[in-house]
């Protein structure tokens, strides 16, 4: 009689577990347009009867009046506008969750950037309460994701927190988005365009099962529509118009990024960022850091991957992308100078994207490629 080796079973049943981590991945639903908060409040009412909104100030001066009308109609009561600190903190998380106005929601609806979004994912992952985003700014993928970057008192990047699954609704209203300002497109654009170059990279020598082989084709709907329509919404955002160009790359940069992300990082895996962003955490150490969004530190960082991987081609393409949208290409652009490398790349070295399987990451290299794109 032919016997089964148990060894065999432990080995399946581990490759089975980490097929289904690779394929049950929950996304979320989303909205662009002037009738979004319309939509949201067709949405919300199966959620309750109460609502806590989160957000930024600036955020909650140019939405929170509208959305609560909205809401007022179907039933919806809001308990009151909350600030979310200012940065996404545990401590800032904290303080949310101990406030009687967001205790006494049934859901939390984060309105503001990505920051705002970051802060009321840990905040509705420990209180258990559903989280709907508002973002008033087309920074970052942070609305869509399941996915927050937290940060230490100092503004250094502290690590990363998993959640169980991304914001139930994504709801853009495009003409807040038109009228906020055109720094805070620019910065989206430079973060969306490292979405397809660290991904692909990170994938290259992986074995494809389940959403990584989505989160994969998925990634060449990332940086097109940001090259193609890219300069085009930015005239718009500077008439403070919703076109369809906005609307476009609003897409790249909140959903289409984010649901990438989705699928290719959760806390079994990391594949979702490497090279560009680890130049921009690599930066948070710096003083001049809290000078620049997000995204431009990361648009230099895109530079500095193709450049690394010898995608010259790409390189030069991106290069003359961002000359006309005003993305930075050499270091004085954002404040800084090559003395302040070193403490950089120290810090670029610790970070969560500091691997790419099958594929050597080098400090010198690294620098070295920072300062030849700064030659260029």
């Amino acid at each position: 009689m032919n016997t089964i080796n148990n060894d065999y079973i432990i080995n399946f049943d581990n490759a089975l577990q980490n097929l289904i981590k690779k394929s049950t991945i929950p996304l979320p639903g989303y909205i662009i347009g002037s009738d979004a908060y319309d939509k949201a409040a067709e949405i919300l009412p199966k959620y309750g009867k109460k609502a806590v909104i989160v957000g930024g100030k600036t955020a909650m001066s140019v939405g929170a009046d509208e959305l609560t009308e909205k809401l007022s109609k179907v039933g919806i009561s809001i308990t009151g506008r909350v600030w979310f600190g200012g940065d996404s903190t545990y401590e800032n998380a904290d303080m949310c969750a101990n406030n009687p106005l967001v205790q006494e929601a049934d859901m939390v609806l984060a309105m503001g950037g990505g920051k705002c979004c970051d802060t009321c994912k840990v905040l509705t992952e420990k209180l258990n309460k559903p989280l709907f985003t508002f973002p008033t700014i087309a920074s970052n993928c942070a609305p869509c994701t399941a996915l927050a970057i937290m940060y230490n008192a100092d503004g250094s990047m502290k690590g990363n927190f998993y959640l169980k699954r991304p914001p139930i609704y994504v709801f853009i209203n495009d003409k807040i988005i038109a009228n906020a300002p055109i720094k805070f497109l620019q910065a989206g654009i430079g973060d969306a365009l490292s979405k397809e170059p660290e991904v692909l990279l990170a994938l290259r020598n992986v074995k494809l099962e389940g959403t990584l082989t989505l989160g994969k084709e998925f990634c060449a709907f990332c940086s097109e529509p940001l090259l193609q329509y890219g300069t085009k919404a930015m005239d718009g955002c500077k008439n403070k118009t919703p076109t369809p160009d906005l609307k476009q790359v609003i897409q790249s940069i909140c959903i289409t990024t984010g649901l990438v992300s989705c699928m290719t990082v959760n806390p079994q895996y990391y594949y979702n960022t490497n090279l560009a962003h680890c130049f921009y955490y690599g930066a948070t150490v710096l003083p001049q850091y809290h000078d620049y969004l997000h995204g431009y530190w990361v648009a230099f960082g895109v530079l500095v991957l193709l450049h690394y991987d010898n995608q010259i081609k790409e390189r030069d393409r991106v290069i003359n992308f961002y000359k006309t949208v005003g993305l930075p290409t050499k270091l004085s652009d954002l404040g800084i100078t090559k003395d302040h490398l070193e403490k950089l790349v120290k810090k670029s070295t610790t970070v969560p994207g500091w691997h790419v399987e099958g594929y050597e990451l080098s400090a010198e290299k690294f620098k070295q490629s920072i300062l030849e794109i700064d030659a260029l």
